[in-house]
């Protein structure tokens, strides 16, 4: 179930501040990609996302060009929208509390760390304890630890679904199991917008990680390019595009840091009826080049806006666990969107528990700042 709550002007938004690690490769640190790799020590502040190594380029390697000058009335704004998953598919979330998550995918029932998790859980401590898989380490030095199993030795990955697309969830060093379920309300929009478009659709899919989101888009009938820059991710990307039998998708697999991507594909004058977009906090990259969110981004969104499409459907940035309210990627993306009419929508992506049964709503979990422009 998907629900989509949009605040009327002049509420509070719910939760000002993203928060939440992101994606790990195996032997890799936590945190999602950006063209960046994440650096081998996390920050120490689990609120905090950074870079993983097993994005192996970053933005700043790139050669700069100056930002675009841009004119005109900045498109209409909606905030806040709080866009709300009760789980989807394999995956809800059963409980929370006391800095941990009680989460289902597929067969299993894992506990993770969850630091915006302040509330003490609601469902008795026998059910934590029978848990099947159950992440420790001392996640808050240097991002590592290791799955305890309580009831038995489980394997390494196991098969997982998502809006009909089949998948590998994988038991990683870094805490995350390879999805991250709050992103399925993007994906499900996008779903809509290639399924329901009148011609062939071009979605670009950077920092593309296990490639979930790009099985989708192509599975709804768009042509996909997926960027990352990690070639563990883009191993495990199409193990996952071969468990579906879908390897006859029109989908590009590209290793490689995005910001050199999307600047060659500037220089090149390709075009992009949709992109996502998901850059880290902080990154590193294989030759010593460093990504800083706050320093990049813009010019980063900068070179999207040029490589959208005249009919373009949408541009959607999610930004992770950094100290800052929505409103900053906001305001970013709307002055980036300048002159293009259409609207700019921000908020949080959150995950509603859903109880054991998967149907009982409970607490609202924030797990990221999202902004997204939509041409009307």
């Amino acid at each position: 179930m998907v629900k989509h709550r949009e605040s009327r002007p002049g509420q509070k938004a719910a939760g000002g501040l993203g928060a939440k690690s992101r994606r790990d490769m195996p032997g890799k640190p936590s945190a999602k990609p950006a063209h960046a790799s994440r650096p081998a020590k996390p920050s120490r502040d689990h609120g905090e996302r950074v870079a993983e190594p097993r994005e192996a380029a970053v933005a700043s390697a790139a050669p700069e060009r100056p930002l675009t000058t841009r004119s005109g009335e900045r498109p209409v704004e909606r905030v806040p929208v709080i866009l709300e998953s009760l789980g989807a598919g394999d995956f809800h979330l059963i409980d929370s509390g006391n800095g941990l998550k009680l989460e289902q995918y597929g067969p299993y029932r894992i506990v993770r760390p969850e630091a915006q998790a302040l509330w003490p859980p609601s469902l008795a401590s026998h059910v934590w304890d029978n848990a099947d898989a159950i992440f420790t380490g001392d996640t808050d030095e240097d991002g590592m630890g290791r799955w305890r199993f309580p009831r038995e030795a489980l394997g390494e990955t196991w098969p997982l679904q998502l809006l009909g697309v089949d998948f590998l969830g994988r038991f990683t060093a870094f805490r995350h199991v390879g999805v991250f379920p709050e992103q399925i309300v993007h994906w499900a929009w996008m779903k809509e917008q290639v399924e329901a478009a009148k011609r062939p659709l071009k979605v670009l899919n950077l920092f593309g990680y296990t490639g979930v989101a790009s099985l989708v888009a192509a599975a709804a009938g768009a042509e996909v390019t997926h960027v990352d820059a990690s070639k563990k991710a883009i191993g495990w990307a199409r193990e996952n595009q071969a468990l579906g039998r879908m390897e006859k998708l029109p989908i590009r697999w590209i290793c490689e840091d995005a910001m050199k991507f999307i600047l060659r594909e500037e220089r090149r004058g390709s075009k992009y009826d949709i992109i996502l977009t998901d850059p880290p906090k902080f990154g590193r990259g294989p030759n010593g080049e460093v990504w800083h969110l706050f320093e990049h981004l813009p010019l980063m969104l900068d070179i999207c806006r040029e490589i959208l499409s005249p009919k373009a459907l949408g541009l959607v940035l999610t930004a992770y666990s950094i100290r800052a309210s929505f409103y900053s990627i906001h305001e970013l993306m709307r002055e980036t969107m300048r002159g293009a009419g259409g609207a700019v929508e921000s908020g949080e992506l959150v995950i509603r528990e859903a109880g054991l049964d998967g149907r009982t709503p409970g607490r609202a979990l924030s797990t990221s700042l999202f902004s997204r422009w939509v041409p009307k």
